[in-house]
């Protein structure tokens, strides 16, 4: 374990500064509702759905902002499929890879061990991306037909609050598998040593917080 004990610390550091850093997030939420840029999109989500739902003629323009919400989604998770396919070749060339891209690793063991468990990270990690903008696009799909049905129906499954809601867990999974690509980062230092690994994830923090900070002013305008 004393061979290990360099990347062991390394990655320990990483996932608890990314651990803090979303509980921070959810600290500021509970007493700043529009905190993040998250928070404001299911807000306008909803808003947007209410609209469309209650305006009665614009049934093409729900049509199109779906489709580009699925377009974008199938990208992520097609480019997700390719770099898992990625992952898989350079596990099957570790032997060859793994003295070469570790030259500047000065801190990590460099165990054939250590790099397959750090490429299964990274391909566990890119599984996740995948399946959460599979269900993004499913979700998708679901809120395009229920969003066109008439509110004179009357059912409580195509109420605007509840066609938001399946809309909303769209957006939470789409934005799940973004964080999964943003965490991909460090991943992919780690393979270079603990210490990229370390600074890696140090410099995606700001990073992650300005894009996850909602604009002051948009905020505000929201109250």
């Amino acid at each position: 374990m004393n061979v290990f004990a360099n990347d062991f610390a390394g990655a320990t550091a990483s996932v608890l500064l990314l651990i803090a850093y979303h509980v921070f997030l959810r600290i500021k939420l509970r007493s700043d509702p529009l905190y993040t840029i998250q928070a404001v999109n299911a807000l306008s989500r909803a808003a947007w759905v209410e609209t469309v739902m209650t305006a009665g003629n614009k049934d093409v323009l729900a049509v199109q902002t779906l489709r580009n919400s699925i377009m974008g989604a199938t990208f992520l998770s097609s480019t997700a499929v390719l770099l898992i396919i990625g992952v898989l070749t350079l596990s099957g060339q570790s032997e060859h890879l793994g003295t070469t891209w570790q030259s500047l690793n000065v801190f990590g063991a460099m165990r054939a061990e250590l790099w397959l468990a750090k490429l299964l990270a990274l391909l566990l990690d890119m599984l996740v991306a995948f399946f959460s903008f599979a269900q993004a696009i499913r979700l998708f799909h679901h809120v395009g037909y229920m969003i066109n049905v008439p509110v004179s129906t009357q059912h409580r499954a195509f109420t605007p609050p509840h066609v938001a809601l399946h809309l909303n867990r769209a957006g939470a999974f789409y934005a799940v598998g973004m964080r999964a690509y943003y965490i991909a980062v460090p991943l992919v230092f780690w393979l270079f040593g603990p210490h990229f690994m370390l600074l890696s994830t140090v410099i995606l923090l700001p990073v992650l917080f300005f894009l996850d900070r909602a604009p002051t002013g948009l905020a505000d305008d929201f109250r």
